[in-house]
């Protein structure tokens, strides 16, 4: 009985922790009673589901679905509602919402502007465009694989003049066959573990395995998103590569990006557009906990560089039990949330975890 009780506090204080743009509403991502519920909440078109993924209630809606959907099956996860690993997707899509940074970053439009129409995702958004791979692709192949039910069809709308968008899952498989293949693999993964007689948290090790080869080949589809980042200044674009970087430490370590965990490391993400001048951990008007993870990030991504990929591989290697990838895990929240976790520490430990194995 106390259980919910320790997590809607936690939640709060994970939230209180900084000025961060806010992405919590209730316990719940921000304005999800006003998603769609069911499939049939969602605009069609002669028998065929048609949601527009650039309006940001019909992109939240997919999470929600995908969710409802796939819940049956994630009994190896734990016991909350909110134990799937989908929830951090739409928990970082509402940070970028509020955050600004699914706003038309051109200036040619108002999309996403508090003058315009504040639920519009900008198509030359490189944070949309990015998420796009990890909302619409996962959505189309849950439907493929039948998630949804039998026999539904969906076309993704896009805007008039926009080409660069896959809307069916047959013009995304083609476009993008490795990302498409992968989340396949994760649906049929979570049916075959429904049956599967191994222990559940060797399940569950094997299918947070199989998410994140499913969110990483997405990241990797999503470089089409690059020359997006041109419309922004060189600080922001070292954040959007650091935060990409960032997702190769969270994949190895098969962290489950429940609502819990996930509110605990998007709670201390940037509240705003980084702008040219600034420069972690010396923002004045970003919170020390948003300064300290712009910093870490930075850190991360700088080593990684300069070790030639060897920092991400060190890692990778060092992930190579259900043991070590618990460890991992544990080290992450350290170094993210503990600014007396020197980085330097994080890096002696991963060289002793590597031999390890």
């Amino acid at each position: 009985m106390l259980r919910p009780l320790f997590f809607s506090l936690l939640l709060a204080c994970a939230v209180s922790l900084s000025s961060s743009a806010v992405f919590l509403e209730n316990g719940m991502p921000i304005l999800w009673a006003q998603t769609a519920g069911q499939l049939t909440d969602l605009p069609s078109q002669n028998g065929i589901l048609t949601p527009d993924p650039w309006n940001f209630l019909h992109r939240m809606s997919l999470y929600r679905l995908l969710i409802v959907a796939t819940d049956p099956f994630m009994g190896s996860m734990g016991t909350n509602a909110t134990d799937s690993p989908l929830w951090g997707l739409p928990l970082q899509f509402g940070w970028m919402l509020n955050s600004g940074r699914l706003a038309d970053p051109t200036g040619a439009t108002t999309c996403g502007l508090q003058t315009g129409d504040t639920m519009c995702v900008s198509t030359q958004s490189w944070w949309g465009c990015v998420t796009y791979f990890v909302s619409v692709l996962p959505f189309l192949s849950a439907v493929k694989q039948g998630f949804m039910g039998a026999g539904v069809q969906v076309q993704m709308q896009i805007p008039e003049g926009v080409q660069d968008y896959c809307t069916t899952y047959e013009s995304c498989a083609a476009s993008y066959p490795d990302a498409m293949s992968k989340w396949d693999a994760f649906f049929q993964g979570l049916k075959a573990a429904a049956e599967s007689p191994l222990p559940e948290n060797e399940k569950k090790d094997s299918l947070l395995g199989l998410f994140w080869v499913a969110e990483m080949a997405s990241a990797h589809a999503s470089a089409t998103c690059n020359s997006r980042q041109s419309h922004y200044s060189s600080s922001e674009v070292s954040f959007q590569n650091s935060w990409l970087n960032s997702a190769e430490y969270v994949a190895a370590a098969h962290f489950q990006s429940n609502l819990q965990n996930s509110a605990l490391f998007i709670s201390p993400l940037p509240s705003r557009v980084l702008q040219v001048n600034d420069n972690a951990p010396n923002i004045a008007d970003l919170s020390s906990e948003e300064n300290h993870t712009l910093y870490v990030f930075s850190w991360m991504d700088s080593v990684n560089s300069l070790l030639g990929g060897t920092l991400v591989r060190m890692w990778r290697s060092a992930m190579c039990s259900v043991n070590t990838r618990e460890k991992g895990r544990q080290m992450l929240e350290q170094l993210l949330l503990d600014p007396t976790f020197a980085t330097q520490t994080f890096l002696s430990i991963i060289t002793g975890m590597t031999s390890s194995c």
